[in-house]
């Protein structure tokens, strides 16, 4: 029987007030946008948790019912349902979205296409660019559809049952939000349960490869690391771990399923997982299971015992996640003694299909199910890599997206296919970052996929079972072996930003990556830049994924500014919104933009390169000048699923443009999970060349170290104080805040044009011209011998906010 740790936690049953019933038929108002309309030619509706909608007792919202010789009209300030009262039809069922969202387009009729923004896919394997992806709850229209008349049930037990089969039966959850993606979001979370909070160390960098390791070879690999400073908080070992097809007599099968270890490889598996926790990194195994166990396996005796079967039998245990015995074996035998020898958590890399022995029951479904609450079984913070199966596969984070080609194709789409996988809340995709398969060497593109990953929900760096495949940045030439080291580490840098995220997530229900019709639904530019996308509460990012001109040295990327004031963290380029362009970033940088007033918090400093993952003693708070804004950094003790407020410490970070103050602290409630003290920098972006800041803690004047940089990003000040108390409260008082300044246009002007692969003549007529008139020498360029990329750069630079000569 399965364990009690699998019990669902939900209610399925609705307040009886928010139901609306006849004899065949049942509507529930669960919110004033979100309807369960259900039909039943036997009159029997199901009030179990399913799958898709494990807890539908919501407080009961207002709305209204008329019945009328037609039927019945049902209305909320948000929709209004027309129903005859008889079978679901096109012509009897519809819901019309009020607020005006389209002249006409708004109104869904029972049965036809749902022209939502998209969803996800159960996987990205092979995939070289676009796919097509399943429907999300979201779209212009204002509306969205999830069936889930074909999901299974969760029983009491922790077990699961497969619907009635009733034929005519319909179970449809209709989110009628109009334009509020992110309150319809919220919605489908409240039915279908929270995205977890991660474990603070899957937010690192991962190392993937599929290559047979030895343990010698592990331990060379992590010396590397060290040696080049590069932070790596997970090993993803691939299936060479056990037994495979050259160890593997052909009367079992293939050697892709396995649970016994290869001691050729590992001769000792305690040994090296203590190692590689000794050095600070979390490890998980892959697993294949769908040839079941043979009679090989080092646990096949005690499967056999398990499920109380002939102990002389040679014959497999096959795979069936449909035997409740099977199941539970699973589970206490084949995996219990791995993760007692160390294993952290499960690569579930499913590739067998959707179908089991029973109908509507998809094994991976039920695979991601019980082997992330399995891993929460002794108060870990639970954690799968598996493959997505589904409305309400975001309750068993992370996605492996599968194995892609290695192409520019591929890297362009995995932006907009990771964005879009938030309207089905599904907020924790992780990519073989780099390609998995096919392709062809491009250290170029090699650089970009992982300068992506850094700006993705989770960094897995992984490669092909091929030698010349690989990731590890000294692989590469330079200056990508470079670019790629320095990337690794600002992921690791990130981790106080990604954290902050990763609770938002769960407790506000705001994924990591949003699209940007989220925070912009009427733009029509929000749609068109599906490249572009969100990044946690304070940054915008446009991907570079294309290579760059040979002429230029740089590669283009269009963008789109919404209203405001924007910088860009690695150039120092500000730029008015309300505008679209195209970004022309050298191969060390992408667009990543934050507003006026944004404060983004980072770990250490560039040189920190330690695998801890601990919530740090040093932080940078980089703070861009010109608006005001609050936030907050949130760290917790990493114990536990995460959502209990009492483990968090939460920090307030704010910025008073007008005062001129960036104010950090004091902390609230755990903050036994904070170092004692802290070291804080801060340094300030667009503030321009200002006097020293006066720096107090808590009222007492501080003497903290000043540091300046004035280059082609614009003057930078950064500010440093020691021995912080957790509690205090840090004020920095500095007048250049109040404005942005842009940097200096001569300098990037001059950088551009040294770059160029173009006529020195050109490049000093050119440069002359803009040192006169910036905007008279676009006009001029053409005849100054200056056209296509470059020029189209050097736009992009002189228009560019203010600038000054």
């Amino acid at each position: 029987m399965p364990l009690p740790h699998f019990r669902p936690t939900g209610n399925g049953s609705a307040h009886p007030d928010a139901v609306v019933a006849g004899a065949n038929h049942r509507i529930t108002v669960l919110t004033d946008g979100l309807l369960r309309l259900e039909y039943s030619p036997s009159g029997r509706f199901e009030d179990r948790p399913s799958a898709f909608a494990v807890d539908r007792r919501f407080p009961v919202p207002e709305f209204r019912v008329n019945r009328t010789a037609h039927g019945l009209e049902l209305i909320t300030d948000r929709i209004h349902l027309s129903y005859d009262g008889g079978e679901f039809t096109p012509h009897g069922l519809s819901v019309q979205i009020r607020g005006g969202v389209t002249n006409y387009h708004s109104v869904w009729r029972y049965g036809t296409p749902v022209p939502t923004l998209g969803g996800t896919a159960r996987t990205l394997d092979e995939a070289d660019g676009p796919i097509p992806l399943e429907p999300g709850i979201n779209s212009r229209e204002g509306f969205g559809v999830v069936d889930d008349s074909a999901s299974v049930l969760l029983t009491e037990d922790g077990w699961y049952a497969p619907r009635s089969g009733e034929e005519g039966a319909v179970d449809l959850y209709f989110f009628g939000y109009g334009h509020d993606h992110q309150e319809a979001l919220r919605a489908f979370y409240a039915l279908s349960g929270p995205q977890p909070v991660l474990p603070r160390y899957a937010l690192g960098n991962w190392w993937s490869r599929y290559h047979a390791y030895d343990e010698p070879e592990y331990r060379q690999l992590a010396e590397d690391f060290a040696d080049r400073r590069l932070p790596f908080s997970v090993l993803v070992v691939d299936m060479d771990w056990h037994l495979t097809d050259e160890h593997v007599e052909r009367h079992h099968g293939s050697g892709w399923t396995g649970y016994t270890w290869n001691r050729e490889l590992f001769p000792d598996p305690r040994r090296f997982l203590a190692w590689a926790h000794e050095q600070g990194y979390r490890v998980t195994l892959n697993l294949h299971p769908a040839d079941g166990v043979r009679s090989f396996e080092e646990s096949y005796p005690a499967m056999l015992e398990a499920l109380g079967r002939d102990p002389g039998a040679e014959e497999p245990v096959a795979f069936d996640v449909t035997d409740r015995d099977f199941v539970s074996a699973y589970f206490e035998v084949l995996h219990r003694g791995l993760e007692a020898d160390g294993v952290d958590f499960w690569w579930i890399d499913w590739q067998s299909g959707e179908h089991s022995r029973l109908p509507g029951v998809d094994p991976l479904w039920v695979l991601n199910h019980y082997h992330f609450l399995d891993s929460a079984r002794d108060g870990s913070r639970p954690l799968t890599l598996s493959r997505y199966a589904g409305p309400g596969s975001h309750r068993y984070p992370v996605g492996f997206s599968g194995d892609t080609v290695i192409s520019w194709a591929s890297l362009a789409f995995q932006p907009h296919f990771t964005a879009t996988a938030a309207n089905i809340g599904f907020g924790w995709w992780s990519h073989d970052i780099g390609g998995h398969i096919f392709g062809a060497r491009d250290d170029e593109l090699a650089t970009r996929w992982l300068q992506y990953g850094v700006f993705s929900p989770i960094l897995r760096l992984h490669s092909g079972n091929n030698d010349f495949i690989a990731k590890e940045p000294w692989r590469y030439r330079s200056p990508y072996a470079e670019t790629m080291e320095r990337y690794l580490r600002l992921r690791h840098r990130l981790l106080p930003y990604l954290h902050t995220a990763n609770r938002a997530a769960a407790v506000d229900g705001v994924p990591l990556v949003r699209p940007l019709y989220f925070e912009h639904p009427e733009a029509e530019q929000a749609h068109r830049y599906d490249h572009q996308y969100l990044f946690g509460p304070e940054l915008m990012v446009a991907p570079v994924t294309t290579p760059v001109d040979p002429v230029l040295t740089r590669a283009a990327v269009p963008v789109w500014l919404p209203e405001g004031t924007w910088i860009d963290l690695f150039t120092g380029a500000v730029h008015d919104g309300g505008r679209e362009l195209v970004m022309h970033r050298d191969l060390g940088t992408l667009p990543v933009l934050a507003r006026a007033g944004a404060i983004v918090p980072l770990a250490g400093s560039d040189d920190d390169a330690a695998p801890d993952v601990g919530n740090p003693a040093e932080l940078e708070v980089l703070v861009v000048a010109g608006a005001s804004h609050t936030t907050v950094l949130d760290e917790d003790d990493d114990v536990g699923d995460g959502l209990d407020p009492a483990r968090w410490a939460r920090t307030p970070l704010g910025l008073d443009a007008a005062a001129g103050e960036v104010v950090i602290g004091p902390a609230r409630g755990n903050l036994g999970c904070l170092p004692a003290a802290r070291t804080w920098t801060v340094t300030l972006l667009g503030a321009g060349a200002t006097a020293d800041p006066d720096v107090t803690v808590d009222g007492a004047p501080a003497a903290p170290a000043v540091r300046r940089t004035d280059d082609e990003r614009g003057v930078r000040t950064s500010v440093t104080v020691a021995d912080v108390p957790p509690g205090a409260r840090l004020v920095l008082r500095c007048p250049g805040l109040r404005e942005v300044v842009a940097p200096d246009l001569d300098r990037r002007v001059f950088a551009l044009l040294n770059d160029a692969q173009i006529d020195y003549d050109v490049k000093e007529r050119v440069h002359g011209a803009v040192r006169q008139d910036p905007v008279g020498a676009l006009a001029q360029a053409p005849a100054l011998g200056l056209e296509g990329p470059v020029l189209n750069a050097l736009t992009e630079l002189v228009l560019a906010t203010r600038p000054r000569i």
